[in-house]
């Protein structure tokens, strides 16, 4: 065969060759745009929905303190002050600023503009100043999810009345309300310093944070220890054999147990046989530490394996022992990589909903939880429980939910980098 030849076959396999080349490359760039569509798609649907979460309706109402509503006994005890009837004084009030509101029933109507939480706004302030009676004062209440869902522009006025839930006569009144200067919309402090509630107006997510929180203290206290000990021994102390070979195979295993299996076990372990309170955040931290434990380990044992073995031989050249070697110099080292896969497995544990469902986390818990035996749920959950609600006032606070999730997620991936960017040592 001539040079010439030989020549050509080799060009068309470069040109093949080439040619497959941009191939993949176009596939791997089309992959990853693919990806960015779909995440930004997600991003976009979740802020899109939950952004309006983060404020909230509100009315003010010219309430004039009735004595003969709110103190029946007319001795401003507070007996009688908490025994008055608040919400009269609301419906009242509110029937004041429209004309064509005169009969018992218009004023059970009008009070749907309001929240359920109105009455014990007021009822608040008139137990902290009791010279409030026979008064007229200005009261700001959260309007009901109903009108707050007008005021956002999630219900279209343009429908036929059966088809949406606030009616004509509300929506005139609404109307009225903004001619008077007195509807507005401001933060939502509420989502973030009430608990759950059945009225999305008041519902918050700040009994499901500080139940996220003990949970994660206590997984953190239990499995970051244990695991790391573990790692230490099975990496640098263990001898090489069936009996640690077999653990180390189960470790692996165990890191990819499905998470409802914990959930299962702790159901089993630490509520049935051990009788520890349900739905409180120590047996949920119970539950997500032995989740966790196995990821740790892992990871601290890749993050110790890394460490270069001429740092071992320098300590044991200079007199150190095993001991000392480890702990003052190859624990120190593999510190960063140790944090970093703790703090990505309390990510994950944070986002896990199936092994606190198993527990009873799932309850309906008003309450802020003081510590870790109350009752409590957690975001997850709670983002659950609230999206199953067929209020469209409980879809903004799903989404609301979901961001702050995701906002405690990047903080804890942030705190990562920083850690490790602060204990990073070269060598």
């Amino acid at each position: 065969m001539s040079n010439i030849s030989i020549q050509a076959a080799v060009d068309k396999t470069l040109k093949r060759r080439y040619a497959r080349e941009r191939r993949f490359r176009a596939y791997g760039l089309a992959a990853v745009l693919v990806g960015l569509v779909f995440l930004v798609a997600f991003f976009a649907n979740i802020v899109s929905n939950g952004v309006s979460a983060f404020r909230q309706t509100e009315i003010v109402l010219p309430v004039v303190v009735s004595a003969a509503d709110v103190d029946p006994k007319g001795d401003r005890s507070r007996e009688s002050l908490e025994g008055g009837d608040y919400d009269i004084v609301i419906r009242d009030s509110l029937a004041r600023l429209f004309l064509d509101v005169k009969s018992r029933v218009d004023k059970r109507a009008v009070g749907g503009l309001v929240s359920a939480e109105s009455s014990f706004l007021l009822r608040e302030r008139v137990l902290e100043d009791p010279d409030l009676i026979g008064e007229q004062i200005e009261l700001r209440v959260p309007a009901s999810a109903n009108i707050d869902m007008l005021i956002k522009g999630n219900v279209d006025p343009s429908l036929d009345e059966s088809q949406r839930t606030v009616s004509d006569r509300q929506i005139r009144w609404v109307d009225e309300l903004k001619s008077l200067n007195r509807i507005y919309t401001r933060f939502n402090t509420a989502l973030f310093v009430n608990g759950d509630s059945r009225d999305p107006e008041l519902a918050g997510i700040r009994g499901a944070f500080m139940g996220s929180v003990y949970m994660l203290l206590v997984t953190v206290l239990l499995a970051f220890p244990v695991g790391v000990a573990a790692a230490v021994y099975l990496e640098e102390f263990a001898p090489r054999n069936r009996w640690t070979d077999l653990i180390e195979v189960n470790i692996n295993n165990l890191a990819a147990v499905p998470s409802i299996v914990y959930g299962l076990l702790g159901l089993a372990v630490f509520i049935n046989w051990m009788a520890l309170p349900r739905s409180a955040p120590l047996v949920g931290g119970l539950v997500l530490a032995l989740m966790t434990l196995p990821v740790v380990i892992i990871a601290a044992r890749a993050a110790i394996k890394s460490v270069p073995p001429s740092i071992r031989e320098a300590a044991l050249g200079l007199g150190a022992s095993q001991v000392q070697t480890v702990f003052q110099h190859v624990v120190p080292l593999a510190l960063p990589g140790i944090l970093t896969g703790t703090i990505i497995g309390m990510a994950r544990a944070l986002g896990e909903t199936a092994p606190v469902l198993m527990i009873g986390m799932v309850a309906f818990i008003v309450d802020i939880p003081g510590g870790p035996l109350e009752p409590a749920t957690a975001l997850p959950v709670q983002v659950y429980l609230w999206a199953d609600s067929p209020e469209r006032a409980f879809v903004e606070r799903t989404s609301a939910a979901i961001i702050v999730l995701l906002g405690f997620l990047l903080l804890m991936n942030l705190a990562a980098v920083l850690l490790r960017r602060r204990f990073e040592r070269s060598w």
